[in-house]
């Protein structure tokens, strides 16, 4: 895989999500710049955050894409609602931005939009070995982010080869096939 440089936008709710993008985006080979915007603490929620920030983040990339080599991450967990609801309730936000169209993301679009249920706590968990459900809310590593990188890893080689457990969770499944949307950035 070439190891092309390209600049990557990370949008999301806090550090662990940030640690966690990086690390798995870093094992499948992007290289360059990494630009984290992430929820101020203690301003809003970060799924609000992530919200109100999308629909900016869309626009700075659809205006940069076509000069740079460049992809957008968003993550925003889907809390105690569904997949589809946040994925929905962001194609909302940029209908009502007044962006031109297009206002969802077209397929040749490079932006990927992980949404962990319930938080990224559960994949984290799942991924160090431990059965989890979508359901409970699993233990932060506060000051500890780092805690996931090897996990991480591991899972960036398991989407790439497509062997993903069937145990695994089904938001995490979905996110393997995000990843699709941001590996023509590799290419020369």
């Amino acid at each position: 895989m070439s190891k092309r440089r390209v600049q990557i936008v990370i949008l999301c709710e806090d550090r662990q999500q940030e640690v966690f993008a990086r690390s798995f985006l870093k094992k499948r080979g992007f290289r360059g710049l990494f630009t984290a915007n992430i929820c101020p603490a203690g301003s809003q929620s970060g799924e609000q955050y992530v919200r109100t920030q999308y629909p900016v983040e869309v626009k700075a990339y659809r205006e940069k894409r076509n000069e740079l080599s460049i992809g957008l991450v968003v993550l925003i967990d889907a809390d105690t609602g569904t997949l589809e609801a946040r994925l929905n309730q962001l194609a909302s936000v940029l209908e009502e931005d007044e962006q031109k169209k297009p206002k969802n993301r077209k397929p040749n679009e490079a932006i990927a939009i992980f949404v962990p249920k319930r938080n990224i706590e559960t994949w984290i968990h799942y991924l160090q070995g431990e059965t989890v459900n979508e359901e409970d809310a699993y233990a932060k590593f506060e000051k500890n982010e780092a805690a996931c990188k090897t996990a991480v890893e591991d899972l960036a080689d398991r989407c790439y080869s497509q062997s993903l457990p069937e145990d695994a969770p089904r938001s995490l499944q979905a996110a393997c096939g995000e990843l699709q949307r941001l590996l023509p950035l590799l290419q020369p």
